[in-house]
């Protein structure tokens, strides 16, 4: 008696999906140890002119810091930048608005460290309006 012989079942066909979640998680790491390797500073950027308003409250605290680093809040000369926030703190408390406009005021040749400095011991002594003063712009020219 002879059997019957059924053919073998014909090949399933299947999707590898490995090599597929490989290269992505490849081009993940990549993205991943590039990304912060990229800058701003590498782009190139115009900056635009800046034309300064004239403030029109008259009711404001002036923060200047000088050429050769001499502080001052108002009129008063200040010993260095730790005792600003003290110094301002008591000048926003002694005033009847809290949210009054503190303006830096920073000679141009000064660092931005330094500035960013100033700005820092504004916020830390309260202060919650800040600006920066500038020169008015005419033909182009501070």
């Amino acid at each position: 008696m002879r059997l019957k012989q059924t053919p073998p079942p014909p090949p399933m066909a299947r999707i590898n999906v490995t090599p597929i979640i490989d290269v992505a998680l490849v081009l993940v790491i990549i993205l991943l140890v590039t990304a912060p390797m990229m800058s701003m500073s590498d782009l190139p950027v115009d900056l635009p002119d800046a034309h300064a308003r004239d403030i029109e409250r008259h009711d404001f605290i002036s923060l200047t810091v000088a050429r050769d680093g001499r502080l001052a809040i108002d009129e008063t000369a200040v010993a260095g930048i730790g005792d600003v926030p003290a110094l301002l703190r008591e000048r926003l408390a002694a005033g009847r608005d809290r949210d009054r406009l503190v303006v830096v005021r920073a000679d141009a040749s000064l660092p931005h460290r330094t500035v960013r400095r100033l700005l820092d011991a504004a916020r830390e002594g309260g202060a919650r309006n800040l600006g920066i003063a500038t020169a008015q712009i005419t033909d182009g020219r501070p």
